[in-house]
């Protein structure tokens, strides 16, 4: 399986990518102990709404998330 860059999954999407600031959403209620939000845009995309595996990334990190709620969130809002 091939590595997948930001910039090369950014370029071969074109104006399908949906850029959603979704950090809190992931991470839940702040805490004192959280990190904070990170810097800059935040890119996620729905890998399988059945399962409700979300990839979300931030700079040069990747983080594959399991939340079907979240899934349900955002294809709410696509809905309009």
């Amino acid at each position: 399986m091939s590595q997948t860059s930001r910039r090369g999954f950014l370029a071969a999407s074109g104006t399908g990518v949906a850029a959603i600031a979704i950090a809190p959403a992931i991470i839940g209620a702040q805490s004192a102990d959280a990190a904070p939000p990170p810097e800059g845009a935040v890119v996620a995309y729905i890998k399988d709404a059945a399962t409700g595996s979300v990839a979300v990334m931030a700079g040069e990190r990747e983080v594959v998330v399991t939340d079907k709620a979240l899934v349900a969130t955002i294809a709410r809002h696509l809905r309009g």
